[in-house]
């Protein structure tokens, strides 16, 4: 029977460094094994208390009144989530509108949205109004913008934050991720902390963008004070199955006020034909929790491989995991443009496509996207991307199976070795 190797032509030093790196990573794959059989149980306990049938998976057709597997699948997120309600649909086209959704569904016109964790991800910031002038944005409808930078330790700074609060919010607004950055992603507990400091302070509603967030933790900002959260299902939550989509999770009133958004004042969730993508949305959910285990298992091994190479990588193989991102530094644009080459290489579809920096839309420099997935753009799903800046990080998620994962990720350190780049 043939092997791996067999397969792929490796070298012995990056074969060596993957046995070491698989050694290394043993005690963390074994909690996150853990984590994820916790989800898993959970999700499983949330499809058999809103008894899930067959029935759920029909799709609706024009208003979609009455459509059961939407409304049950709503009621599945919110309760997995430890939340009041949810709202789950196809139509949201990404994280980004997703959260466009959320923003524009409870802020209005005067109110003060105050971001606590330094300046958001790149896309977010023309829905914001902090680019993208006269497009319809939050701050064209006189919505204002505040922020709170991050400690020098990449941490939120409470002290300042609580400071902040002294111009009284509507909403204080945290992104859990990363970004293309490289200050740590925030814990869920972190999370709680700064909710608890806010609702002692004023009456502003905490939001979350969880995006990379899901189901990394045994429980999610709704279960710790946020307020609100919202997410891709092409991400954690739709487990590389849900084809598009998001969802918003928190309390009923502001879930109901953003469903008002979805689609128009007065009908909110009542509306809203599902097409035939419930059984997807479903499935997905239902397989987030593996899903999740084994990008993670993915982003442990690729920081182990590139420690071992004498890379700085964020987080380390040791760490805490607080979403699927993986940060690995390579010093030159060489070196990020060869990584990003090989990882594509390695990826089920579309392996002989060459990337290529280029201007990339809500983006301020060129970026490289290595990406052979199933669903468009799906970042559960094995990918690798970065500007072409200082650092010359490359952010890496996704991995819908590990042993594939490994695979892509010793191709791109071999691709490295072979051209003189370690």
């Amino acid at each position: 029977m043939k092997t791996e190797n067999s397969f792929f032509e490796i070298s012995d030093k990056i074969k060596a460094a993957g046995e070491a790196a698989l050694k290394k990573a043993k005690a963390k794959f074994e909690e996150i094994d853990d984590i994820a059989e916790y989800n898993q149980q959970k999700v499983l306990s949330a499809f058999i208390r809103n008894k899930v049938s067959e029935a759920d998976f029909a799709g609706s057709t024009g208003y979609g009144y009455g459509d059961t597997g939407r409304e049950k699948l709503d009621r599945i997120y919110a309760d997995i989530f430890g939340a009041e309600d949810a709202i789950v649909r196809h139509s949201f086209t990404c994280g980004t509108h997703t959260l466009g959704i959320a923003l524009f569904g409870v802020l209005r016109p005067g109110d003060t949205m105050l971001c606590v964790t330094g300046t958001p991800y790149d896309t977010i910031h023309s829905v914001i109004g902090l680019s993208g002038e006269g497009m319809g944005s939050l701050k064209d409808f006189g919505v204002k913008y505040a922020q709170v930078d991050l400690g020098s330790d990449g941490r939120p700074d409470l002290a300042a934050i609580e400071k902040a609060l002294e111009i009284k919010p509507k909403m204080v607004y945290i992104q859990r991720s990363r970004g293309y950055s490289l200050r740590p992603s925030l814990s869920v507990d972190e999370i709680g902390e700064i909710a608890s400091l806010v609702h002692s302070k004023c009456d502003a509603v905490v939001m979350v963008d969880n995006c990379y967030g899901e189901l990394v933790e045994k429980t999610e900002p709704t279960q710790v004070g946020a307020d609100l959260m919202a997410g891709s299902l092409i991400k954690n939550a739709g487990g590389s199955i849900a084809r598009t989509g998001g969802y918003i999770a928190g309390k009923k009133e502001l879930v109901e006020l953003c469903s008002y958004r979805a689609t128009t004042p007065g009908l909110g969730k009542e509306v809203g034909c599902t097409l035939g993508e419930n059984r997807n949305m479903f499935m997905g959910i239902f397989n987030a929790p593996h899903v999740v285990g084994q990008a993670l298992m993915s982003a442990v091994y690729a920081a182990a491989l590139f420690e071992s190479l004498g890379f700085e990588v964020t987080p380390t193989s040791s760490e805490k995991r607080c979403d699927i991102i993986q940060a690995l530094c390579l010093k030159t644009p060489e070196t990020l443009i060869e990584y990003c080459r090989g990882i594509q290489s390695g990826a089920p579809i579309d392996s002989f496509v060459v990337p290529e920096p280029w201007d990339m839309p809500g983006y301020d420099s060129k970026v490289i996207m290595a990406a052979g997935a199933f669903i468009l753009g799906s970042s559960i799903e094995l990918s690798a991307d970065a500007p072409l800046r200082e650092p010359f990080a490359v952010w890496m998620q996704g991995g819908i199976n590990f042993h594939s994962a490994k695979t892509a990720i010793n191709l791109a350190a071999d691709g490295l070795y072979k051209k003189g780049l370690l």
